[in-house]
């Protein structure tokens, strides 16, 4: 096996990841590998970062699409640039900004609440009288972004 590949084995004890979350990972296309004459997956050393990018991305609540999007602009069997992962890191950065802004919007409509028990329907920030948010769309309409 050459020096510059690794087995699936080898990659979860790398990234602690288990080997169904590699493979798993795998089939949504965010680590690739290919397979040698035995039929063994073999990935490159790349795929050690692009794992750990995955971990930290979803520890943050990115969900797999989003991720997947972000890391098809990135090479599959080499470590990309220092260029690449800067664009990559910008467009995290902005997706952040927009959570943690939503957060904190969620955090200051919510401290009334917390203070009146609900106990005051008019006085709510996020109360939906008559279901006036259905008019916008499905799902969560008033408390946007999170």
């Amino acid at each position: 096996m050459p020096a510059h590949e690794l087995t699936i084995g080898q990659v979860a004890s790398r990234t602690g990841l288990s080997v169904s979350a590699i493979r798993y990972y795998e089939k949504e296309g965010l680590v690739f590998a290919h397979r040698n004459a035995g039929g063994q997956r073999r990935f490159p050393r790349s795929a050690l970062r692009r794992l750990s990018f995955v971990i930290a991305a979803q520890k943050f609540g990115f969900t797999i699409a989003r991720i997947r999007d972000v890391l098809s602009e990135l090479p599959e069997d080499e470590a990309p640039s220092a260029k690449a992962w800067h664009a990559v890191a910008l467009e995290f950065r902005a997706d952040l900004d927009r959570k943690i802004a939503a957060l904190e919007a969620l955090r200051d409509n919510l401290e009334g609440c917390i203070g009146c028990g609900c106990l005051s329907m008019k006085n709510c920030k996020i109360y939906n009288r008559d279901d006036e948010a259905a008019r916008e769309g499905p799902g969560p309409r008033v408390l946007r972004g999170i």
